[in-house]
């Protein structure tokens, strides 16, 4: 299975905030869409960064109650970890392990978004291969005999 077909299950559309925009505002739309991070992009749409709740929280410590009004410039990761829509899910979680992130975008071919996944769209891609593949298994034993 590839990455593609987890962006055409779950659509492509990614939760962007500007590079300006302040912790506080990317703590609000992270609950409120119930996601743990967001891309940093400029006007273009180019992808700057990531904010993840992790940057969030080690910014808090770092910086006490004045992190909520730092913008996303100050604390997003600029060097990105990304997967294209033809990576297999597998070499994406082995990514995710190694580098210990939770969240991948996705970058087409010629450079534009493709999308995002978390490490919970390739585990559940990963569980229902796996359901998949025994059920294939227990009617190939069953019609076998």
């Amino acid at each position: 299975m590839v990455i593609a077909s987890i962006l055409r299950r779950k659509g492509a559309e990614v939760v962007s905030v500007g590079a300006q925009d302040e912790v506080g505002g990317i703590a609000r739309i992270l609950a409120e869409a119930r996601i743990g991070a967001v891309l940093v992009r400029d006007g273009g749409g180019d992808v700057l960064g990531i904010v993840s709740e992790r940057d969030i929280v080690r910014c808090i410590a770092a910086h006490g109650a004045a992190a909520v009004a730092m913008p996303a410039a100050t604390l997003m990761t600029r060097a990105l970890h990304t997967v294209t829509p033809a990576t297999k899910v597998t070499e994406a979680l082995a990514l995710m392990t190694d580098r210990r992130v939770r969240h991948l975008p996705v970058m087409a071919a010629d450079g534009t978004l493709a999308g995002m996944v978390s490490i919970g769209d390739l585990v559940k891609a990963r569980i229902d291969e796996a359901l998949h593949e025994a059920e294939e298994l227990r009617h190939y034993v069953e019609t076998s005999g």
